[in-house]
């Protein structure tokens, strides 16, 4: 390994640390995309773009192409963390990716790690600019929320009914004091998930009525 990376994993007391390497593999990793995107489509307005841009680089994403590589495979882990199934987590497995990134920028350069931060998403964004992609509005919602109001969007039930084996759920969206969209579903999951699209269309972030 090069010593500028292997410097960069030291941390207080000799322990591993990523978290330096993070940042920088996070830099590459959005420029990389939206290189990417901006040469792709042109027809496409600064808007679409980082709406695409928030999708692919999430951490639901991410994590997903970190298992692909088998990074899971290679963290090393505290033992609190192993035995609470940290090699699992996507916050743990996005972050590494990055991490890898930016080593590899350090290691070899710009266009390495463009090339090999491209190959990864490039299939990503194809999925996420498809006429088919069935949009993940939370996801989206989250990416939002962070970059632009520096928050998380809270999700509360506000109503359930029916019998057991035929329940609706009602769940809200709140961002700060401030609620917004509301969405029904058979389930959690799928009531947030028409929450966070109705908030994402009250914020403009969309082009559904």
């Amino acid at each position: 390994m090069h010593r500028s990376v292997s410097n960069e994993i030291l941390q207080r007391g000799g322990k591993a640390n990523n978290e330096r390497l993070e940042f920088l593999g996070d830099s590459i990793l959005g420029a990389v995309c939206a290189t990417l995107l901006y040469q792709s489509y042109k027809e496409k307005s600064e808007g679409d773009l980082a709406k695409i841009k928030a999708v692919v680089v999430s951490e639901d994403i991410l994590s997903e192409i970190a298992l692909s590589l088998h990074i899971d495979e290679m963290l090393l882990l505290g033992k609190g963390e192993e035995l609470s199934g940290g090699r699992a987590k996507k916050a743990i497995l996005a972050d590494a990716l990055e991490a890898v990134i930016g080593a590899l920028y350090l290691d070899s350069g710009y266009k390495t790690a463009f090339d090999f931060t491209g190959r990864c998403i490039q299939p990503e964004i194809n999925k996420v600019s498809g006429e088919n992609y069935h949009k993940d509005y939370k996801s989206l919602l989250q990416e939002y929320c962070q970059q632009k109001l520096h928050c998380y969007p809270q999700y509360v039930m506000i109503k359930r009914a029916g019998p057991e084996h035929d329940r609706t759920f009602w769940m809200e969206v709140r961002i700060g004091e401030t609620a917004y969209g509301t969405g029904a579903g058979r389930n959690k999951k799928s009531a947030e998930q028409e929450a966070a699209r109705q908030t994402c269309r009250k914020l403009g972030m969309t082009n559904e009525e």
